[in-house]
């Protein structure tokens, strides 16, 4: 369902984004330059710069100068690029968001870390957790901000469940399911989530299971991954169409090792052969000794979300829905507001060295594609690898 939530955040988007656009920006806005024209730009990146007064979509990149200089046309750039050195090498771009493919991240994050532009990566961070390593050490060593995109964790309602579970109010956590799935076909098989060499695969485009689970548990290292069984995409075998795991965390929020499992799937089969399963949207279920807390569409919970709350002794289940306010922005922040754009307004904060409301820490960012790599390496695909290092084997060949 993840194309779903992404097109219906298009839409909403645009049009919050006509309603409340900001027209008259900072005279010294942070000059943003996206790399390359894909999908997601519009929902993760030009409609909330549109609302964000201190933000200015300035410039856009593609390998191909045409494209570009109509993309830029289209939603608003001022400038556009026929390669992506050439926007990197522009001193007046001050952050750039990068949506290549996995694959890339790594080179292209640090490529523009060391030309000196904070960096907003789509998620996951990188092909793996090595290479996540050599991205921060280049953000460190350049003095730059570079944030992972897991922009789902800068919405109130995942701040409220965080708070719900601190509280201790329902007991220790016991267990946790997260799931993310995509109908059958509905991702098409040229697509990069299937290609090996860009470091695709369910559970790389998928991650948002593993993130839920690390956030709701306060972010813990990995103990073990205690099996983890994989799908195979038909045409390659290296691709993972579906992966089932369990793994075990230590949590502050436990005196016992937390089970954990995580279900992802690109390719998931249709209920009585014929329906699509549109209603399996990005959940989690987390079991605690007293009551079982479940967030419906963690992922995008700015279209529809609801957090539904059991009570195991009398089995009551109450239900909350949060789309501005809670414990973390309070009054900051509009209902109308996706994910995508508190995201932003963070990421803002953060560079223009303000205390941001929230925020994804280096070794967080790390600790998860430590995860994601445990997980492959159990299935028996092992880690996924960036183009560069598959490039470099290929050359050793």
């Amino acid at each position: 369902m993840a194309m779903v939530l992404q097109l219906s955040t298009f839409v909403t988007q645009y049009l919050t984004a006509s309603a409340h656009e900001i027209k008259d920006k900072s005279p010294t806005a942070l000059r943003f330059g996206v790399l390359s024209t894909a999908m997601i730009n519009p929902a993760a990146i030009i409609h909330p710069s549109e609302t964000h007064g201190d933000v200015l979509l300035y410039g856009v990149a593609s390998r191909e100068y045409n494209k570009a200089r109509s993309y830029a046309k289209k939603y608003g750039f001022s400038k556009a690029y026929g390669s992506y050195e050439e926007l990197l090498n522009d001193a007046d771009v001050d952050a750039v968001y990068i949506p290549l493919p996995n694959g890339m991240h790594a080179e292209w994050a640090i490529k523009s870390l060391e030309k000196g532009k904070h960096v907003l990566l789509e998620k996951p961070l990188t092909a793996n957790a090595d290479e996540a390593k050599h991205v921060f050490k280049a953000a460190k060593k350049a003095g730059k901000v570079c944030l992972e995109a897991f922009h789902w964790r800068f919405h109130p309602a995942a701040h409220v469940v965080d708070a719900l579970l601190s509280s201790g109010r329902y007991g220790p956590v016991l267990s946790t399911h997260s799931r993310m799935t995509t109908p059958k076909g509905s991702v098409p098989k040229n697509n990069i989530r299937w290609k090996y060499e860009l470091a695709g695969g369910s559970l790389m485009d998928m991650s948002y299971t593993i993130s839920s689970t690390r956030y709701f548990l306060h972010m813990p290292r990995l103990e073990a991954v205690n099996s983890a069984a994989a799908v195979p995409a038909p045409h390659d075998s290296r691709v993972d169409a579906a992966m089932n795991a369990e793994l075990t965390f230590k949590s502050e929020l436990a005196p016992n090792p937390v089970k954990a499992s995580i279900y992802t799937d690109m390719d998931r089969a249709n209920s009585y052969v014929l329906i699509p399963r549109v209603w399996e949207l990005p959940s989690i279920q987390i079991e605690c000794e007293n009551a079982t807390i479940y967030f419906y569409n963690f992922m995008m919970p700015h279209l529809y979300h609801y957090i539904a709350i059991t009570d195991k002794k009398t089995g009551h289940t109450s239900y909350q829905k949060h789309y501005s306010f809670g414990p973390k922005w309070g009054t900051r922040g509009e209902s109308w507001w996706s994910t995508y754009r508190y995201q932003l307004e963070a990421f803002v904060d953060k560079v223009r060295g303000r205390e941001p409301v929230c925020w994804i820490e280096p070794e967080d960012s790390v600790m998860q594609m430590e995860c994601i790599d445990s997980v492959y390496e159990k299935s028996g695909l092992g880690k996924r690898k960036g183009t560069s290092e598959l490039l470099r084997e290929k050359e050793k060949k």
